[in-house]
């Protein structure tokens, strides 16, 4: 099982580059190929939809065949078909369609991790080796900041793209080789998706989950890129910088929350303090959008951190559903968690342009005052919430 995790985590480091790399991206592809920061927030949403609507058939997978072929079939088809895609784009609708089929590859890879680590392990550490996943798995992101803007620069971006292309092909030949299915559960039991949304216990962290990882990764994934660029006349290199720094504290999150969960004996409490932090620093940046670029990073790094309470919001529900159901909950939360990015992502695009005025500050305060409602009413709903731990 180790060596099939430690393939995965190559599967999910892709799977982070691929849904964070666009800002480093924005400027050259709108002199190429003429992409307006409008079309790459719907190329973005797409890869987050089309993740999120891939949940119910990836779930009913898992349970049926296991995550070995699972996660191998689809990381070759859309890991390297779409990154393959990207790189001989000519519009921005063959980015669009290029970032759909990337969400097709990567929608199974944590999944199947987490299928592996909830059958395998103790359900006490599931939280922190979530969280550590996500962690390792981060570097993606890292990867798609300041790195890929160096490889742009030496490169090209075509150039970069095809190499990513044959790295995903590599890495899912890997996952045939190395994944191995953990052992059945035996249950007289039967169940669907349906039976997990009959769960009362559940809705309130569907609430949360819905709105927790939308504005990290739509700041990270999208917006930071053009907000750092247009308020602060960043270049290239210094929006790489900005979402580097952004993409560390979302690291750093993703192995803090575990072990606090344990050290406080409490998972919603800790859950419920780091999105309100992260609500504050989304309020900060609706009010003060153009105060300094310091400022503006230091609060998306206290965004990012907010949104690695992911992992831990996944065990709180794991908590609840039953377990010869496993693969199919964990893919339901993700579906929340990945479905709310996506329709914010498409939600962000026409906010931004209706909100456009001389002042370039203007368009990214509203996206930050809508980001920080959404949050809130999430935290509201979550209040409701009972605390679960392993």
């Amino acid at each position: 099982m180790t060596r099939g995790l430690i393939a995965l985590l190559g599967a999910y480091v892709l799977s982070q580059f691929y849904r964070a790399f666009l800002p480093v991206l924005a400027p050259i592809l709108a002199i190429d190929i003429g992409a307006s920061a409008d079309d790459l927030a719907r190329a973005s949403s797409l890869w987050f939809l089309v993740f999120a609507a891939m949940q119910i058939p990836v779930g009913a997978a898992l349970d049926r065949f296991g995550p070995r072929w699972t996660a191998a079939s689809l990381f070759l088809l859309g890991g390297a078909g779409g990154a393959f895609a990207f790189a001989v784009a000519q519009t921005p609708t063959h980015v669009m369609w290029a970032m759909a089929l990337l969400g097709v590859g990567c929608s199974p890879v944590l999944m199947a991790a987490y299928f592996i680590l909830a059958r395998g392990f103790s359900a006490a550490i599931f939280g922190t080796l979530a969280g550590a996943m996500i962690g390792i798995g981060s570097i993606g992101n890292l990867a798609g900041s300041a790195p890929m803007a160096w490889a742009i620069d030496a490169f090209g971006w075509r150039s970069s793209m095809y190499g990513l292309a044959a790295v995903s092909a590599l890495i899912g030949l890997l996952l045939i080789v190395l994944v191995r299915d953990p052992e059945r559960v035996i249950s007289e039991q039967k169940g669907s998706v349906l039976s997990l949304l009959k769960i009362p216990a559940l809705w309130p962290i569907f609430a949360l989950m819905l709105v927790n990882y939308a504005p990290a990764a739509g700041l990270r994934g999208l917006w930071a890129g053009p907000y750092v660029a247009d308020v602060f006349s960043a270049d290239v290199a210094t929006i790489g910088r900005v979402t580097l720094v952004m993409a560390l504290a979302m690291i750093a999150g993703s192995f803090a929350f575990g072990p606090l969960e344990r050290l406080f004996k409490t998972r919603k409490w800790v859950i419920f303090t780091a999105n309100g932090t992260g609500a504050v620093a989304l309020v900060a940046l609706w009010f003060l959008p153009s105060q300094s670029i310091v400022f503006a990073t230091a609060m998306l790094a206290i965004i990012g951190v907010s949104g690695s309470t992911f992992p831990i919001i996944i065990a709180h529900s794991k908590a609840v559903f039953p377990a010869h159901l496993t693969g199919r909950g964990v893919t339901l939360m993700n579906l929340f968690g990945i479905g709310g990015v996506g329709v914010m992502q498409f939600a962000t695009g026409p906010i931004y342009l209706a909100s456009q005025t001389d002042a370039p500050s203007d368009a990214f305060s509203a996206l930050f005052g809508v980001f920080a409602i959404i949050v809130v009413l999430g935290l509201l709903a979550y209040l409701w919430s009972t605390d679960r731990t392993d």
